[in-house]
């Protein structure tokens, strides 16, 4: 039984690079998911509370983005489910696009003789150094059914096609 601690993705949904793949902090993040995991497994102890549960956690989120490059221009998309466009905040700065979200959700439940009451949190940011100078004055956002897609036009300069040069013989 996998319960991530931190989670954004889908347990069966891997990194990008792998599984084992990734920087020192991630390697960290899931031995000590492996750790709280196992140590609450071998005592019989009852689940944790859902903001350390696999699926249902906020505390840190890590949402999917994609980068594509046409001719014209720079689209980025970012998967961000059960949020909403007042909880994101979209910059670009020297040639740079900062996302940054955050979730907070509250639950309450009141029963004959049981009350119960959740509290949620999680951010996150991700800067993305683009690939080619933009237009900063044409560039759009727009967020549909948790995608964030934004679109930004390259400048003219970005645009223009080199030209092929012949190289000749000594």
């Amino acid at each position: 039984m996998n319960r991530n601690l931190i989670p954004w993705r889908r347990k069966d949904q891997l990194p990008a690079r792998g599984r084992d793949a990734g920087t020192p902090f991630e390697a960290l993040h899931r031995q000590m998911n492996e750790l709280f995991e196992s140590f609450f497994e071998d005592f019989n102890a009852p689940r944790l509370p859902s903001l350390w549960r696999g699926d249902e956690g906020l505390s840190v989120l890590t949402p999917n983005f994609e980068v594509a490059e046409t001719e014209d221009e720079v689209k980025v998309t970012a998967e961000l489910p059960g949020m909403e466009e007042k909880d994101i905040e979209v910059t670009l700065e020297n040639n740079v696009l900062i996302v940054k979200g955050e979730k907070k959700e509250e639950r309450e439940e009141k029963k004959k003789d049981c009350y119960f009451s959740e509290r949620r949190y999680g951010h996150f940011q991700r800067v993305v150094p683009l690939p080619a100078s933009v237009q900063e004055d044409k560039v759009k956002a727009r967020f549909n059914k948790g995608v964030l897609t934004v679109t930004l036009p390259k400048t003219e300069e970005s645009c223009r096609k080199g030209r092929k040069i012949e190289v000749a013989p000594e």
